[in-house]
């Protein structure tokens, strides 16, 4: 039984932090890579962050550069996404993914095969 779950999401202020994190369980984490998705309503989902399996890989999308930060503890078999100078925009279902294969178009939602249930962040005053 392969799993993701998410955890850590909330509600903050703009300009704050949050930490969000991704166990697996059911499978060897470090065969696969990770990306983090986000979805808010009526939207479609985006990619936002993505790692390869041993981690030294890592690809951002421009909205988040500099801001967001993916890292895996393949040990834990979990994930991060470290969420810093938070925006309202930021505001969303926030997904973990993993795929096992050629590390390539990592932010695009159809090249994952397991995802987890989701975390709402919300970014709000």
């Amino acid at each position: 039984q392969l799993q993701l779950v998410e955890s850590g999401g909330g509600l903050v202020q703009p300009g704050g932090s949050l930490r969000l994190s991704c166990k697996a369980s059911g499978f060897t984490l470090d065969y696969y890579a990770i990306g983090w998705f986000r979805q808010a309503p009526g939207k479609e989902r985006e990619g936002v962050s993505c790692i390869s399996g041993s981690g030294g890989i890592t690809n951002y999308a421009d909205s988040v550069k500099g801001r967001f930060t993916i890292s895996r503890d393949n040990a834990k078999k979990t994930a991060y996404l470290q969420m810093n100078s938070l925006i309202p925009e930021d505001t969303a279902v926030y997904y973990c993914a993993a795929f096992r294969g050629l590390f390539s178009r990592c932010l695009l939602p159809n090249r994952y095969d397991y995802w987890g249930q989701g975390t709402q962040v919300t970014v709000s005053s």
